[in-house]
């Protein structure tokens, strides 16, 4: 049996994202897992994600920390709650803030791994820190502010 993701029970209506929607065909549908104490994401750039040959371009990098942290705000809410991530009212987060440091180039044609760690739980907001790592090496690292999706974002 295979493990899924958090995304993969984002109900429909809001599983567009272009970084972590599976329902978006062009996006890079990131998937998001507990690792131990952490979340973790792996993700191979496509030879277009370039920023220079033979370096990703920062929009890719900063869309990664991005939705990593969203989709980590959403698996630390569950475990707050104590909930299966497949349980209803499923959560949903969008980024309330995101902060990203490039550190080094990050080589283009090798896996990403993209870990967060949890920061501050309060009320509706998730706080994480996230480190994108290649062949072992911190190439940046983020931090970001998730905050539970409002009502009105659904298109009902």
């Amino acid at each position: 049996m295979k493990l899924k993701a958090v995304q993969d029970y984002y109900p429909d209506d809001v599983a567009h994202c272009y970084g972590c929607g599976k329902l978006n065909k062009h996006g890079h549908q990131i998937k998001t897992f507990w690792e131990g104490d952490e979340t973790v994401t792996r993700f191979t750039p496509k030879e277009y994600h370039t920023a220079i040959p033979g370096y990703v371009y920062g929009g890719l990098i900063a869309s990664l920390i991005d939705c990593h942290g969203t989709g980590t705000a959403a698996l630390a809410a569950y475990k707050v709650e104590g909930r299966e991530i497949d349980s209803l009212p499923p959560f949903r987060f969008v980024t309330a803030s995101l902060q990203v440091d490039y550190l080094k180039p990050t080589p283009l044609g090798v896996e990403l791994e993209i870990r967060g760690k949890i920061f501050e739980i309060k009320g509706r907001k998730v706080i994480s820190e996230i480190v994108l790592t290649t062949n072992g090496e911190i190439t940046a690292r983020g931090k970001v502010v998730a905050v539970q999706m409002p009502e009105n974002m659904i298109n009902k």
